[in-house]
């Protein structure tokens, strides 16, 4: 006898997992902390590039892409090492042009690092900007959570966001980068309107993409705190892999002259140096993603910030000349920026060696920043936002982002949003 099976059902596709988890989600007073000082530092950062010249360029973009450029074209916003993805940059500007507050965030960073983390360190070491790449999708997630949405229109909100996830490493050191970010937050933003509106997609067609652009695993992880690892948190405006070697610097070779420094030979990972393609910076923008100048500015600024990252700054005769002492050696193997340690041997005229070395930086989730790293990082930034501090209402932080960028009514999305 022929005994008939009724069909199972096919198995979740990835966006509705993650727009399940987004639905039943509840964030913990850890997870509300990590999202208060998020949107603190992020807003702080957006507002110390009030007068860069690419965010008055950017007037035709959304207001959400808008701030995301303001937000990450300093490269000094957050980070989530095990996805290699600034978070906030991406998902605050979302969660703001939408009204959203601190769930509204933790459900799209919660998506962004789940993501992330699936697409892995191969999808980054292989030159894409998962900045982008995950961040699109989880700037739709934000916004869909802001915006009321429910489960199967978040579902295809996620998937409606997959053609702005793109973004490559080379456009680092180039305006391209901080575009790029901003683009694929206006793509999100717009999935979760238009799906609000009832656009449909097919949601697995997330799967697909996945596969398309090297994905380490096609499960997305659901346990743990809305972020699992936490976010390191940027003490100089300049990309992460630059964070340790200044930190080495600092912490072991602070009473060294610049002066006398011959030679400067460094030994690190590869991996921990990946987006740092600037051997031999010219102008502001390459210096943040420069190995050599990582050493040159510690040498020369003690604490680099703001004004360390300046054309002028990269173009000072001392730190050229600094630039053209270092020697790079780097070892196979590894994954990330923090893999292994990195050590700075720095040969001094007279004979001196003083050797630095780092495995961890200030900053990063295991040393995190105290409330006073925080208050001086804001300061530095914009002095005028520390009154608002330890904490800042989501509406406040709206408020400061419109007072600073402006918003015109063709940029708020009010036609596409559900009544």
């Amino acid at each position: 006898m022929c005994v008939s099976k009724s069909p199972s059902s096919p198995p979740a596709t990835v966006a509705q997992q993650l727009a399940e988890w987004s639905h039943r989600f509840v964030p913990s007073e850890d997870d509300l902390a990590l999202a208060n000082r998020s949107l603190i530092d992020t807003v702080a950062v957006a507002c110390a590039a009030t007068s860069e010249p690419l965010v008055k360029r950017t007037a035709t973009m959304g207001r959400a892409g808008r701030w995301a450029v303001a937000a990450h074209v300093l490269d000094f916003d957050d980070l989530h090492l095990p996805s290699t993805a600034h978070i906030s940059t991406v998902v605050v500007p979302a969660v703001l042009a939408c009204g959203g507050d601190a769930r509204a965030y933790l459900v799209g960073a919660g998506v962004m690092a789940r993501l992330g983390a699936a697409l892995g360190w191969g999808h980054y070491s292989s030159g894409w900007h998962a900045t982008c790449t995950s961040g699109a999708p989880a700037a739709a997630a934000a916004a869909a959570a802001a915006l009321g949405l429910d489960v199967t229109q978040t579902a295809h909100a996620i998937a409606l966001a997959i053609p702005a996830a793109g973004g490559v490493q080379r456009a680092f050191g180039t305006d391209s980068k901080a575009l790029q970010v901003g683009f694929a937050v206006d793509g999100g933003v717009r999935a979760a309107m238009l799906a609000g509106e009832g656009a449909m997609a097919d949601p697995s067609a997330v799967d697909a993409w996945m596969r398309l652009v090297g994905a380490g695993s096609m499960k997305v992880e659901l346990d743990g705190p809305a972020v699992p690892d936490g976010l390191a948190i940027k003490l100089h405006p300049c990309c992460y892999a630059m964070q340790r070697p200044i930190a080495a610097i600092r912490e072991f070779a602070a009473d060294v002259d610049h002066a006398e420094v011959s030679r400067v030979s460094i030994s690190t990972p590869s991996c921990s140096v990946q987006p740092l393609i600037h051997r031999r910076p010219t102008t502001g923008l390459q210096g943040k993603f420069s190995l050599e100048y990582a050493i040159a500015t510690a040498l020369l600024d003690g604490f680099p910030g703001l004004d360390s990252f300046t054309d002028e700054a990269v173009r000072r005769p001392a730190a050229q000349r600094l630039i053209h002492c270092v020697e790079v050696e780097t070892t196979p193997g590894g994954e990330g920026m923090l893999a292994g340690s990195v050590e700075i041997k720095l040969e001094l005229t007279g004979g001196r060696i003083v050797v630095a070395k780092s495995s961890v930086p200030p900053g990063a989730p295991t040393r995190a920043p105290s409330d006073a790293d925080i208050a001086k990082k804001v300061a530095s930034c914009d002095p005028s936002l520390v009154a608002m501090l330890p904490s800042m209402s989501w509406a406040d932080a709206a408020a400061v982002m419109h007072d600073r960028f402006g918003v015109r009514a063709s940029e708020t999305f009010a036609d596409l949003k559900t009544p």
